[in-house]
């Protein structure tokens, strides 16, 4: 059996800031992509959020318009912000970091007509099959989760 792609690599992985859409398309659900199965990549062979890295002084909106167009030649027309997740990798002697998303609603028709560029399957997933049934890559795993359950977040007293 071939090594697991997650654990296989001995390839330098990158760490920097990124960007990250939660697609919602129409009352169908989001639209995931499944990762490629290279060991040089963050958790390859994963279902995620399309994004991706920002560029050096690069706004974080801009960002994700860059990445959905190279991704899936998708127009960005409205991201709202939704969640940051910092990551303090001090204790590896790394710097902090962050993953910000936004959520991108789009139509079925827009969903059809996309094309993808990266990856190696994009679908769209109901929330909760998603969230149960997918091996999903941690972090979106989170957002997806917060996400799906904003209803249920308690607000502060």
């Amino acid at each position: 059996m071939p090594p697991e792609p997650l654990l296989a690599g001995r390839t330098p992985l990158s760490v920097n800031n990124a960007v990250a859409a939660i697609i919602l398309v129409e009352s169908d659900g989001y639209l995931l992509q499944l990762r490629d199965a290279r060991p040089d990549i963050w958790y390859p062979d994963h279902w995620g959020l399309f994004g991706g890295g920002t560029e050096p002084g690069e706004d974080p909106v801009r960002a994700l318009a860059r990445e959905l167009e190279e991704e899936l030649e998708l127009k960005l027309e409205t991201a709202a912000f939704f969640a940051r997740i910092d990551f303090d990798l001090g204790g590896l002697g790394l710097e902090r970091y962050f993953r910000s998303y936004y959520v991108v609603p789009i139509s079925r028709a827009v969903a059809d007509r996309l094309v993808l560029h990266e990856g190696a399957a994009m679908r769209v997933f109901p929330g909760a099959e998603a969230l149960t049934g997918l091996r999903l890559a941690p972090y979106d795993g989170f957002a997806l989760y917060l996400h799906h359950s904003r209803a249920r977040l308690a607000r502060g007293a």
